[in-house]
């Protein structure tokens, strides 16, 4: 005769049995793959790696299946999973839930660049844009109190993501332009830039940027102009409106002499210098 409770106890035993081989399987691989992940930890430590913190805050997180599969081995393919959804989430402008996810992501996964990159960008790009344009809140002042909230947090992830990787320029160029962009901090920005610009596989406007961003930093103009003039001099395809407008401006806010100013006509400069 059939019973609806018997049916409901044997299915909750074959769903625990089987969690318990999918758990069995994972700890298996993970004690296999063991050797090889103290030997690449140890090579990631020397590279500045610090190491996705499998915890129990993180477990409760993303949730046990998810844990397992990173203690497993499969740290970067629950990575993968979790930006897939944080992208689902971005889709529904759902940002808090987004931050939480990137937080996860990026704790799995501290040395994939483009993982802290893209998700400082939502945050000080898009989810502040979001909130100055949110209409659900009349009051300007508390838009722009919720905009600048999220530049920090995008600060916030670079400042972590360089942490996890000091050895990569792009990071500290992301944080250049938060400081630069959106928080208008051209002291701080111009010292991002030229971090960047230390790096052998770095863009060469990083160096520029330096220069332009320090020309706007109170106290520091002779510096500025120092570099601005010795990038000038290295030859015409330097020869920007940007960087002729900043060589311009700081010739005359230190009183160069005519005799050793540089000529720079009008028509040379970028709009609005």
């Amino acid at each position: 005769m059939y019973s609806p409770q018997k049916s409901f106890r044997s299915f909750r035993e074959l769903a625990w049995v089987r969690f318990t081989a999918v758990a069995a399987v994972l700890l298996l691989f993970g004690w296999i793959r063991l050797p090889i992940e103290s030997r690449l930890t140890a090579e990631y430590r020397e590279a500045f790696f610090h190491g996705a913190k499998l915890n129990l805050s993180l477990r409760q997180q993303i949730g046990q299946m998810s844990f397992l599969a990173a203690l497993g081995g499969f740290r970067a393919l629950v990575a993968d999973g979790l930006w897939i959804e944080a992208h689902m989430d971005w889709t529904r402008t759902e940002w808090g839930k987004m931050l939480f996810l990137f937080n996860n992501v990026t704790a799995l996964q501290p040395r994939n660049v483009m993982f802290w990159d893209m998700s400082a960008w939502h945050m000080a790009y898009n989810a502040s844009a979001y909130a100055i344009q949110d209409t659900s809140q009349p009051r300007l002042a508390l838009r722009l109190k919720h905009q600048h909230e999220y530049f920090i947090i995008g600060k916030d992830l670079l400042e972590r993501g360089i942490a996890n990787n000091p050895d990569r320029y792009k990071l500290y160029e992301s944080l250049a332009n938060i400081l630069r962009d959106k928080l208008q901090d051209h002291c701080a920005a111009a010292v991002q830039y030229a971090a960047a610009a230390k790096f052998s596989d770095s863009p060469e406007y990083e160096k520029r940027f330096a220069a332009y961003e320090l020309s706007y930093c109170p106290g520091h103009e002779r510096e500025a102009y120092d570099e601005l003039l010795r990038i000038y001099r290295l030859g015409e395809h330097e020869w920007l409106p940007t960087l002729l407008s900043r060589l311009k401006y700081l010739q005359e806010t230190l009183n160069i002499p005519e005799n050793q100013r540089i000529k720079i006509p009008e028509n040379q400069l970028a709009p609005h210098h």
